[in-house]
């Protein structure tokens, strides 16, 4: 993992194509934004997890559905 400092208005680049700036600094918590391409999906961890488990249970479902 790397780890950089930033301050607020500062950016980090991934490759060509995604920035992440740091919007705002304070109460416990940083916010940043995400510049990336409409086809590359951006989503929070907590976020991308609980659709995997609906997914998997999606597929749990037509399976037993299938038997």
């Amino acid at each position: 993992m790397l780890v950089l400092s930033r301050k607020i208005g500062e950016r980090i680049l991934i490759g060509d194509k995604i920035a992440v700036t740091v919007v705002k600094i304070g109460h416990g918590g940083v916010r940043i934004g995400v510049e990336a391409p409409p086809e590359m999906a951006v989503v929070r961890e907590e976020l991308a997890e609980e659709l995997k488990r609906a997914e998997q249970a999606l597929a749990d479902q037509a399976e037993t559905m299938l038997e």
